[in-house]
């Protein structure tokens, strides 16, 4: 299981989501340590960056980097997060 690295900006957007989509990100990280492949995640590069991006529902999305054995969580919202970076 991958090494996981929560950044201040993850943390901090992570406070600002509702209890119900905070609950829906825990369970996609879950997901994204145990299977990055997850089909429900929809895992993809992010086109121009060196991020990856994974879904927790149809709106939030995690952006993250990754490598053979770290997961370094960047940001976590809506689908704007990415302008924040």
């Amino acid at each position: 299981m991958p090494i996981v690295i929560k950044t201040k900006s993850f943390n901090e957007n992570f406070l600002q989501l509702t209890p119900e989509e905070r609950k829906q990100s825990i369970k996609a990280l879950r997901f994204l340590t145990e299977n990055p492949r997850h089909p429900s995640l929809k895992t993809h590069k992010v086109e121009g960056t060196v991020f990856m991006e994974a879904y927790a529902n149809m709106d939030i999305r995690i952006i993250f980097e990754r490598t053979s054995d770290t997961i370094v969580l960047r940001a976590v919202g809506h689908h704007d997060v990415l302008k924040n970076l």
